[in-house]
């Protein structure tokens, strides 16, 4: 069998009704020596028969008896994979006609980590409106003015190298067991290992499942700011912002106050803040979100771990 140029891992649980976007997606590829490897980290949704439905495409699938976290269905996918190009894909992505083409393009410029940011998809709320869209446009414009030697951080559900970068840089590390850090980590390895990462426009894909309210966003960002801990134990702090905001000016002396809130109290806020979102003035409920989303990282960074005991 001809081993493709291109292998696409997607790690997924309960994305029984997520997986078929990708799929058609990938279905209007305009290259044609790729796969795809479905990892489900136990199937609870009957996500297997759903990718039964696509005879037609080169996938294939592993299925985990039970949950075992994104690191080991991403590595597991990986060590399965047989192309020349290794990318990873998450569950949630629409990527373009041209996507794995542009991907292949990429590659042929020499050893490269290739990320390509998301396009948050929302649905029409005061959230989306007031902070979700405005919030996802700065990301991507921080993202693109960010100098060289940072973009490991951008590192996430969306990225690719060759073979054998992957195998230099090796494996994602299994002590990130909950939510968030682990593709930041292997960014930052790949950094070390004198692998350039850069940004790709053209690879920008719209993005299914992003947080959608307060109160999601709040979440992840308490589980990312308690994986930070895992992330500052192997490699140091380095030119990271602080986890932990030090001056005393008004906003971060808010900050560190609403932030000695553990992820519980957390919530409740960001509940309350969402069922009172559309009858504030835009610019107060912008820096409200923001606030408690900032201090939620706070939070989870001084309550680590508490987060890992709870996801």
């Amino acid at each position: 069998m001809t081993e493709p140029d291109v292998s696409i891992v997607v790690p997924s649980r309960a994305g029984a009704q997520r997986l078929p976007v990708l799929l058609r997606a990938l279905r209007r590829q305009t290259v044609a020596s790729w796969e795809v490897i479905v990892v489900l980290d136990g199937d609870i949704d009957g996500s297997e028969e759903v990718l039964a439905g696509y005879p037609d495409l080169p996938l294939r699938t592993i299925v985990f008896p039970e949950n075992r976290g994104r690191v080991s269905a991403l590595n597991a996918g990986f060590e399965a994979a047989r192309g020349r190009i290794l990318a990873r894909c998450d569950d949630d992505l629409e990527p373009g006609p041209r996507y794995i083409a542009r991907l292949m393009a990429r590659h042929r410029r020499g050893p490269v980590g290739v990320v390509g940011l998301y396009r948050n998809t929302f649905p029409e709320s005061a959230y989306a409106r007031i902070y979700g869209r405005p919030s996802d446009a700065l990301f991507r414009a921080e993202a693109y003015r960010s100098d060289p030697s940072m973009t490991w951080r951008y590192w996430a559900g969306n990225v690719s190298v060759s073979r054998e970068t992957y195998e230099v840089v090796g494996p994602y590390d299994p002590d990130y067991r909950a939510y968030g850090w682990e593709d930041v980590d292997w960014g930052f390895r790949a950094h070390q290992a004198g692998i350039p990462v850069v940004l790709a426009p053209e690879l920008e894909t719209p993005h299914h499942a992003a947080a959608q309210s307060s109160a999601v966003r709040v979440k992840r960002a308490f589980h990312s700011g308690a994986a930070r801990r895992t992330f500052e134990a192997k490699h140091g702090v380095g030119n990271l912002p602080p986890a932990v905001p030090t001056d005393h000016s008004p906003w971060n002396t808010l900050v560190r106050d609403l932030a000695r809130l553990d992820r519980e109290p957390m919530l409740k806020v960001a509940d309350s803040l969402d069922s009172r979102l559309a009858r504030l003035p835009d610019p107060i409920a912008r820096k409200l979100v923001s606030l408690v989303v900032e201090a939620a990282a706070v939070s989870g960074y001084g309550h680590a771990r508490q987060a890992r005991a709870d996801f």
